[in-house]
Parts: C-alpha cells; sequence; structure tokens
C-alpha cells in the first residue's frame, strides 16, 4: 500500500493560483497518478492524469489551466492550476493506482486539500 498526504490547497480569488502538491509514503514509479476533485453535491471527477510514463489527460474545463507533473525522486506528484474560477472549488484528492498480479486496479487515495475560489 502506499499513503498519500495532499497540501497546497486554500482560498485563492478568481484569476489566482495554487499548486498542489501529493507526498507519498513509498516510490510511485509503478502507479499512474491522478488528481480527482468533488465540489458539493456533485459526483467525485477526474481533473488530471499522469501515467508512470509521464503521459498526461485533462478533463475539458481545465484544459490550458492546470498542469499535472511527477517527480519520482521525491514520490510527489504537483498539480499546478493557474486562471482559477469559481467552478474549480472542491475538495480535491490525489490518486494513485495500478494493477496487481490478478489485473486487479487498486486505487489509493489521500484524505484531500480544499481549495475555494471566491473574491
Amino acid at each position: 500500500q502506499v499513503q498519500l498526504v495532499e497540501s497546497g490547497g486554500g482560498l485563492v480569488q478568481p484569476g489566482g493560483s495554487l499548486r498542489l502538491s501529493c507526498a507519498a509514503s513509498k516510490s510511485i514509479s509503478i502507479y499512474d497518478m491522478g488528481w480527482h476533485r468533488q465540489a458539493p453535491g456533485k459526483q467525485r471527477e477526474l481533473v488530471a492524469g499522469i501515467t508512470r510514463g509521464g503521459g498526461t489527460n485533462y478533463e475539458d474545463s481545465v484544459k490550458g489551466r492546470f498542469t499535472i507533473s511527477r517527480d519520482n525522486a521525491k514520490n510527489t506528484v504537483y498539480l499546478q492550476m493557474i486562471n482559477l474560477k469559481p467552478e474549480d472549488t472542491a475538495v480535491y484528492y490525489c490518486n494513485a493506482n495500478r494493477r496487481d498480479v490478478m489485473n486487479i486496479r487498486r486505487d489509493y487515495w489521500g484524505q484531500g486539500t480544499q481549495v475555494t475560489v471566491s473574491s
């Protein structure tokens, strides 16, 4: 198992920036990583993902504004967010996932960090 701890959330004005960090308890090199978010009354959604090989994908509404990256040497994944909008307000969760020897997907989650975009 891997434990994940997010940090970097907070209150920011519209148009502002934040960088979220996700620190893992062990090497993340074997995991695909992702950032998800959940707003009140809504389902959790994938915001950005990065594979073990470094390939990335983004939810349409954040393309061009959010950038996911990983530093395997530091066991850390980042989400750089610019031009934040009120609709980005949510709890942001870090996810690590991989398939085990039985080809069963295993997911690990952090506790979440609150991002609030408001004037």
